[in-house]
């Protein structure tokens, strides 16, 4: 019934399709009944209206799904929707799978008919299969172990969904429209990619032949509400002292290293410290995958950029930090500390960039500073261990620490200052700490966030050059750290 690109478009009198020359017809299409109800239609499906559907969803409708799809794409042309709004293109799509349904004789009703052609729309104009879990708010992270099995993270556990791909091909494809949007590609030749989503959403696909049962597509999901430190102490991941203690760090151009594991929180805290930046300072930011979301008004964005087919044009994490400096920053943030770069970063907070930031992977402060010595030994630096160590406590300021518990939750662990040497040792001093209590009956762990007691610390002459240092005092003796805080 449907003809190859138009051979029997016009025998097929009463199917709505889209043929390749500028459609004359199309002014005509407006006062379609059909497209009456569209604006009642929501663009994208509710989270509980998504997760019911996918829980209800049969290999038949997959069948149906599958007939229906590749006799919209025999019908339309792609190159002419691609030039198309959004609201047009989908109700054009919406009047062709309507007239396929009639003629394929499909009982369906109206709910699935528009469960069917939201699916569809999202294959043809979006991200397919990813549309009703991208729209979900509540979801961290979305993880697709080729196409059949996609798995979640919702507070903090993670979860098998029935959310599938038609066949591995489509995942690929999915994937390659994803990275085409940051200028990146992936295939055999280039199968690692990093990008990211319009949102700041961060993406990693690995295709095959590295990833043997097809591609595996990872998303770390931005909320599309930033988080704010008030929120973070709404959670119990931090008291309120130790939130006005971040606050200020940020506030007197401290510089901080925040220390994490995966999925701990650490570019969500770089975010939030990143708030209480004054709005004239110039801020240069160096990313893998640009993530980051600041506020002022004076923002440069820098992203790296990986190596072409041939092997060439990469730009490192380690040029940009040294570009940057010949750009007049105020302060340098840096995304993520993974190697030699460390050491440029170090030089710039040493070197009149007070203020600046950066994330590092680690379990504890004192793991964090034994890992950026090692990544300067990693840049082929021959310099004495002392030597290092004298850079590092010449840099940092403070060290914050963000930790992921065994019941999902979240918490800032340590403020830990970096103070100096003695000997060859680097000493450190703790602000604020968190102590694990026990667990309620639902298994989330109880603690609590405490004061070390310290009257002043080593940036207490800091903090009152820019007059800070009542609010810091009274942060520092806020005794309301010391209530217990349940896990969430």
């Amino acid at each position: 019934m449907f003809g190859k690109r138009g051979n029997e478009k016009a025998s097929s009198g009463n199917v709505a399709t889209m043929p390749r020359p500028v459609e004359p017809q199309q002014p005509a299409a407006a006062p379609r009944p059909v497209a009456a109800p569209a604006p009642q239609r929501p663009s994208q499906p509710a989270p509980a209206a998504a997760t019911r559907a996918a829980t209800e969803r049969t290999p038949e409708y997959y069948d149906r799904k599958s007939q229906v799809f590749a006799a919209l794409i025999d019908t339309i042309d792609l190159s002419q929707l691609a030039g198309m709004e959004q609201d047009a293109a989908r109700e054009e799509i919406r009047d062709i799978v309507n007239d396929i349904i009639a003629i394929k004789n499909f009982a369906m009703s109206i709910a699935e008919q528009e469960e069917l052609l939201s699916d569809i729309c999202n294959d043809v104009l979006g991200y397919g299969p990813l549309e009703p879990l991208l729209a979900r708010d509540d979801i961290a992270d979305i993880m697709v172990n080729g196409a059949r099995d996609t798995f979640i993270e919702v507070a903090g556990k993670v979860q098998k969904t029935t959310v599938r791909f038609r066949d591995n091909q489509q995942l690929l494809n999915i994937c390659q429209r994803i990275v085409s949007q940051v200028g990146r590609r992936v295939d055999e030749t280039s199968p690692i990619c990093d990008a990211r989503l319009p949102d700041g959403s961060r993406v990693n696909v690995i295709a095959p032949p590295l990833a043997i049962d097809g591609t595996a597509l990872t998303i770390r999901k931005f909320k599309k509400d930033k988080l704010t430190l008030d929120q973070l102490v709404q959670f119990g991941a931090i008291s309120p002292a130790g939130a006005e203690i971040l606050q200020i760090i940020g506030r007197v151009r401290c510089n901080v290293v925040i220390s994490g594991g995966t999925g701990s929180g650490k570019t969500t805290l770089l975010n939030c410290l990143t708030r209480y930046i004054d709005e004239d300072e110039r801020i240069i930011t160096c990313e893998d995958s640009a993530e980051l979301q600041l506020q002022q008004p004076h923002v440069v964005r820098l992203e790296t950029r990986p190596p072409n087919i041939e092997g060439e044009g990469e730009i490192t994490m380690r040029d940009l930090v040294k570009n940057c400096l010949r750009m007049r920053p105020e302060r340098i943030i840096v995304g993520e500390v993974r190697g030699p770069e460390v050491f440029d970063l170090l030089q710039a907070m040493n070197t009149g960039h007070d203020g600046s930031m950066g994330t590092i992977h680690s379990n504890s402060p004192r793991e964090c500073l034994n890992r950026m010595e090692s990544m300067i030994a990693m840049g082929g630096y021959s310099l004495p261990s002392r030597t290092v160590k004298e850079i590092i406590t010449g840099s940092v300021d403070v060290i914050v620490q963000a930790a992921r518990l065994r019941d999902g939750s979240r918490r800032i662990t340590h403020i830990t200052e970096v103070l100096g040497m003695e000997g060859d040792v680097i000493t450190t001093q703790d602000l604020f700490v968190y102590e694990m209590v026990g667990e309620d009956a639902h298994g989330k762990i109880i603690g609590r966030h405490r004061s070390t007691g310290i009257g002043r610390p080593a940036f207490w002459d800091r903090a009152r050059y820019y007059n800070e240092e009542n609010r810091l005092a009274r942060a520092l003796d806020d005794s309301s750290v010391d209530k217990l805080e349940g896990g969430r």
